[in-house]
């Protein structure tokens, strides 16, 4: 049978961090490819404890069906925990609980956006963003960055031009906090403009903020949401880079109506998001124990982003540049010559190191020279390692197309 699938299929596409990971778990390959944490963050033992008293205690009600926004007192103790953490004050009912924040990502461009509007994003953005938005068949409207971030005063003329064709944006979404993939944080100035051209244009923003606890160096900034008064922003968090991202738990803070529009969503997504994961949260906030794990992960990841840093000094300074993030997981690297990273690939997976190529995320296959490299999955030696092999992928790049290049003449 030729099974005739919807419109909609023909703008999805594969992820290629999806597609690397067959190769990530070869001992042979270096992978900066996928998002992942480092397991030794894992908090194991507690997890454990945890689950052993769930069990005992409140099994009847974990490994059950559960209420489609969330553990009531998960979302009560993420009520604190945003308050205490990002200055976010909102209620319980302005909280619903996710199976992960791409399950989150999905659902805001699914009641937001009908398929041709378009949303504001940056670029290059999340690669999971790109996915969960052209399945909803969006326009991406993507605006370039620079070492402050999204550049809000092209943020703002873009609106207008748009709005001038009667194509009012749905929604802009950034990662303020060293954002996925370029490591870059977003300003206080650009924050605070952003919100204002939101407020003029009556456009809301989602502030996607998977990785605010990670930090390493600089100082803390304000998030969106929380200089927000007029609810305005759409916040999005997550447990995956705090606790486990195994567990699959995220969550979104807003209005009311944009939690119960995601609510009736969820009902014919999942039901409910795991049971069992929103006791293990809800007892890890709880326990305080996030704030005695987050500070052990800052500590070995400060020194991974350290050892890849010194190790692109040395071995990749002749061949491209790269950002220098304060925190989070990614580097953004982009190279000298005319070389499509999409195209070395390949050659890279040979030579025994993987990353993931610029067009990945993006709407328009742009920044086809940079590639998003992850420090927090690889050991010291196997960074150390990758950058070497890599910077060797380039310079036999660069040959190969200098070689094509006279033979031509």
């Amino acid at each position: 049978m030729n099974f005739k699938l919807s419109e909609i299929v023909g703008h999805m596409k594969p992820s290629e961090i999806r597609e690397l990971l067959k190769y990530a778990t070869s001992n042979d390959i270096v992978s900066f490819g996928g998002g992942m944490p480092d397991p030794s963050t894992f908090p194991k033992k507690e997890i454990r404890e945890i689950i052993d008293d769930v069990i005992e205690k409140n099994s009847d009600q974990a490994l059950q069906y559960g209420n489609t926004a969330g553990l009531d007192t998960l979302r009560a103790e993420l009520k604190k925990f945003v308050s205490r953490k990002e200055g976010i004050e909102t209620d319980d009912d302005k909280i619903i609980v996710t199976a992960g924040s791409q399950q989150a990502l999905y659902a805001i461009g699914r009641i937001f956006t009908d398929p041709g509007d378009p949303i504001i994003t940056e670029s290059p953005t999340y690669v999971g963003a790109v996915s969960a938005f052209n399945a909803n068949a969006a326009d991406m409207i993507q605006i370039r960055m620079d070492e402050n971030g999204i550049v809000t005063d092209e943020v703002e003329r873009r609106i207008t031009d748009l709005e001038g064709k009667g194509r009012k944006p749905k929604f802009i979404y950034v990662i303020p906090n060293f954002q996925n993939p370029t490591g870059v944080t977003l300003s206080l100035d650009r924050r605070k403009h952003l919100l204002e051209i939101s407020e003029n244009h009556e456009i809301p923003i989602v502030e996607d903020n998977p990785y605010g606890e990670l930090r390493y160096s600089g100082s803390k900034i304000p998030s969106i949401k929380s200089l927000d008064r007029n609810g305005n922003v759409i916040y999005m968090g997550s447990f995956s880079k705090i606790m486990s991202p195994g567990l699959r738990l995220g969550y979104i803070v807003s209005s009311e109506e944009v939690t119960n529009t995601v609510n009736l969503l969820k009902q014919a997504l999942d039901l409910s998001t795991n049971t069992l994961s929103q006791f293990i949260a809800y007892e890890y906030l709880k326990r305080n124990i996030i704030d005695r794990q987050v500070p052990k992960s800052i500590e070995i990841y400060r020194n991974k982003r350290d050892v890849m840093l010194a190790s692109l000094e040395k071995y990749f300074s002749d061949v491209g540049t790269w950002t220098k993030p304060e925190g989070g997981m990614f580097v953004w690297a982009t190279v000298k010559g005319d070389i499509n990273t999409s195209k070395m690939l390949m050659s890279a997976v040979r030579k025994g190191v993987i990353y993931v190529s610029g067009p990945a995320f993006t709407a328009d296959n742009s920044h086809t020279r940079s590639m998003r490299l992850n420090f927090t999955f690889p050991e010291n030696e196997k960074l150390i390692e990758g950058i070497k092999r890599l910077s060797e992928v380039v310079k036999a790049e660069e040959a190969k197309i200098s070689n094509q290049a006279e033979n031509k003449i």
